[in-house]
């Protein structure tokens, strides 16, 4: 087959997928907007599409969203017309419709089947809009804007052939009409690469003093996310800290995530006093905390992935906290590493986490739990070793890429052309 994916920054959740079906022979094509040199990855032939226009000014803030997924929309559409005539024409498409890019797609093949990745429908109640009641909607118009924001996923409905979905309850968010049309199969997670280590170490740079290296051997508590921002529980974990500081008093505790914002809205500096929630968070613990114990809070910002996998597996304990919105890869990854974790007890946990078997869950807004739950893990290696390896035996099972997730993703790839 000719295979076109569509990812504005390709590879993205597709970065097992497309590889695997150039080595079952297919011509695989990616469509990005990543700016490069390289016309070509891992067999994968890359062509850029740029917009060319910008949003307009003052235009309505409802359907801001929907005039940016259109700029992006065109710009595809117009780019796979230059393909269109130098003589592609795609068996299969494999898009993340999410951006909007392939809105416009079978206006180009029209023969060709379009398999979407369903990765979240918005809702204004019972999912991350309205979850957390400290930051609540400021304009009763949210609904409304909501609404609106899933005019892409409605209209791709029309002309999507079928859907794949990483986590089922990600799938069922999405409306009972297209629902029977999703696939859930997760991307995978690597369970060879991602592994426990016990004899891991990880050096530490410190901005004075010696660089400090760490090991199985000491008390290291792990929070990752992309950005650290309230929709991943930042906040939650950074109220806990000062009772875990003190009552862990050799603990390390390593944050992983950047100053930006992924999801939610951008915190006001007016209000807080900060333009990112880090700090402001920081800000509003650090006074309850020693200088000596703030030394041994470590902010890493972005960590590298060859860096990344070793602080799982140096993890003594890991946190992870969210709304109920999309499932971070982080989680499943800290299972495969066979971490002992302690989740918040919101919606896309339940099908990972379950409460001491693969882990343990507390409230997301219960900063005394989570304390609490930590520091009994700390204090129970035995557990800790049990919850860990169950999680990893789980990961292998349910979310391991070469036995589990890539067989799936590649036969649902090859049905596409079959569908009727």
């Amino acid at each position: 087959m000719k295979i076109l994916f569509i990812h504005q920054n390709f590879p993205g959740q597709f970065k097992f997928l497309a590889p695997a079906l150039v080595k079952q022979g297919h011509q695989v094509v990616a469509m990005t907007m990543q700016k490069s040199e390289i016309k070509s990855w891992q067999g994968v032939s890359l062509v850029q599409y740029n917009a060319h226009r910008g949003s307009t000014p003052k235009v309505h803030p409802w359907v801001s969203d929907f005039e940016t997924k259109t700029i992006r929309a065109e710009a595809c559409f117009r780019a796979a017309l230059e393909m269109k005539a130098k003589g592609f024409v795609p068996d299969v498409i494999v898009a993340h419709h999410g951006w909007g890019e392939s809105l416009f797609l079978k206006e180009v093949w029209p023969k060709a089947k379009l398999g979407i990745y369903c990765e979240f429908y918005y809702h204004p109640h019972d999912a991350d809009v309205g979850f957390d009641p400290e930051f609540p909607a400021t304009d009763e118009g949210e609904v409304c804007r909501l609404r609106l924001k899933n005019l892409n996923n409605l209209l791709h409905f029309e002309v999507a052939d079928a859907g794949i979905s990483p986590t089922q309850w990600q799938a069922s968010t999405f409306p009972e009409t297209f629902r029977n049309k999703i696939t859930v199969v997760h991307d995978g997670i690597d369970t060879q690469v991602v592994a426990p280590n016990p004899a891991v170490s990880l050096k530490l740079k410190k901005s004075q003093g010696e660089d400090l290296e760490l090991t199985r051997d000491h008390e290291v508590v792990t929070f990752v996310n992309r950005n650290l921002e309230p929709y991943r529980g930042y906040h939650t974990f950074m109220r806990a800290l000062p009772e875990l500081l003190r009552r862990r008093p050799n603990a390390r505790f390593l944050l992983v995530g950047d100053n930006d914002v992924s999801y939610g809205a951008r915190p006001d500096p007016a209000k807080y006093g900060s333009s990112n929630w880090k700090d402001i968070f920081a800000n509003e613990v650090r006074p309850l905390i020693s200088d000596a114990d703030w030394q041994r809070v470590h902010f890493l910002g972005h960590v590298p992935y060859q860096y990344f996998i070793p602080l799982l597996q140096l993890s003594t304990v890991h946190v992870y906290l969210t709304y109920p919105f999309v499932l971070s890869w982080s989680l499943l990854e800290a299972m495969s590493a066979g971490c002992a974790i302690v989740a918040s007890n919101t919606q896309p946990l339940h099908e990972a986490i379950s409460h001491n078997n693969t882990g343990k869950l507390v409230s997301f807004f219960d900063q005394e739990a989570l304390a609490n739950s930590v520091c009994e893990l700390l204090e129970q290696p035995k557990e800790r070793a049990r919850l860990g390896a169950n999680a990893r035996a789980f990961a292998q099972q349910h979310y391991d890429l070469q036995t589990v997730c890539l067989p799936k993703q590649l036969a649902w790839v090859n049905g596409l052309n079959l569908t009727e």
